[in-house]
């Protein structure tokens, strides 16, 4: 009889209630704190290896998932990081993402991916409900220059690290190619074919990208020689199709003459490709039009673009280097946020294709 009873003890019972530690702890015989040691791979070696073999195969029999909130809340480490992207479907981010994911996975950490679709409201609702995740860190690809959000990170000392975006005044750290050297490729390779009316189709103005690029812009033409008419100058108000379309019929309709447009991105780039068709004018033919980002398939085009490219999955990387680097100094008592933040600009180069031509006219 006694044998039957502790034969029916030992053996695992199917139930509906989720499997607990205390319930591994009881079928290996161990108090639970022996336990919880046995099942982290950081703790294990505390714990005797006979009795750590015993708790794992108890964990085992029984099913056990360890419960990942309950331990995060336990140890302030969740071992995940949210990654805030402004727009999932523009094509320079999965490789950047990329990057940032083999990056953690290296360390044992997982990327929480966010899209705000470039919208502030969305951003916050995003960042607060990781943050209600405990997640250990952030990388965000949606700063702004002037961020509130980005204020209230500093303030709570949440680590944080920008990707192809860089805001001064906050101490974060940020990875990004170098914008200005990357438009001033564009101008003076223009300039060398010969066009001398170059239009630049501006990004947004609150954000990095936007306004470096712009600045480079003026500084390269200014570098050749080159008068930059401000009626050759539009500024859209996202990086998208619809806008690149928009901002290249208004230079149309502004009735001054040019030859080349230097576009901020890649998505503003190809936008310019169906105004001209819709106006009847063909490019290189009519237009040289350039993008920025050079964003995986744009060689595929008719005609491919001419594009500034930098190694988007290294730009991941170092990203998440940084991060973890953050994330471990916080644990120390230090988040690293402070005005010794490094800022990383990665080498652009041009790659010239058949959407730039010497000009006709």
């Amino acid at each position: 009889m006694t044998a039957m009873r502790r034969s029916e003890r030992d053996t695992p019972v199917k139930s509906d209630q989720p499997v607990t530690l205390k319930d591994v702890a009881a079928l290996a015989g161990v108090h639970p704190a022996t336990a919880s040691r046995a099942l982290n791979d950081e703790t294990r070696l505390l714990v005797r290896r006979e009795t750590a073999e015993r708790v794992l195969a108890a964990a085992r029999s029984l099913g056990y998932r360890p419960n990942a909130v309950a331990r995060s809340l336990r140890t302030r480490r969740s071992h995940t990081v949210g990654v805030l992207i402004p727009d999932l479907t523009n094509p320079l981010f999965p490789p950047i993402v990329r990057g940032i994911e083999d990056r953690l996975a290296a360390d044992g950490y997982v990327a929480l991916i966010g899209n705000t679709d470039a919208d502030l409201g969305r951003e916050r609702l995003v960042f607060e409900r990781m943050r209600a995740r405990h997640v250990d860190g952030f990388v965000s690809a949606t700063a702004h220059l002037s961020s509130p959000l980005l204020a209230e990170a500093a303030e709570a000392r949440i680590p944080v690290v920008l990707v192809n975006r860089h805001a001064e005044g906050y101490g974060f750290n940020s990875v990004s190619v170098d914008n200005e050297r990357g438009i001033a490729l564009v101008v003076e390779h223009l300039a060398a074919l010969g066009h001398r009316k170059i239009a630049h189709i501006a990004g947004p103005q609150d954000v990095s990208t936007g306004l470096s690029r712009y600045q480079g812009f003026v500084a390269a033409m200014a570098a050749h020689s080159l008068t930059v008419d401000q009626d050759l100058v539009t500024y859209a108000s996202a990086y998208s199709l619809e806008e690149g379309d928009r901002c290249c019929r208004a230079l149309m309709d502004a009735g001054r003459e040019c030859t080349a447009i230097a576009a901020a991105n890649d998505m503003l780039a190809v936008g310019c490709y169906g105004a001209l068709e819709a106006a009847g004018l063909s490019c290189p033919g009519d237009m040289s039009v350039v993008g920025f980002n050079d964003m995986p398939f744009i060689d595929r085009l008719r005609p491919p673009l001419t594009s500034v490219s930098f190694p988007h999955y290294q730009v991941g990387t170092e990203a998440g280097r940084l991060i973890l680097e953050q994330i471990a100094a916080s644990t120390e008592g230090s988040p690293g946020n402070g005005e010794q933040a490094k800022v990383l600009f990665l080498a652009p180069e041009l790659k010239v294709r058949g959407s730039t031509a010497r000009p006709v006219r």
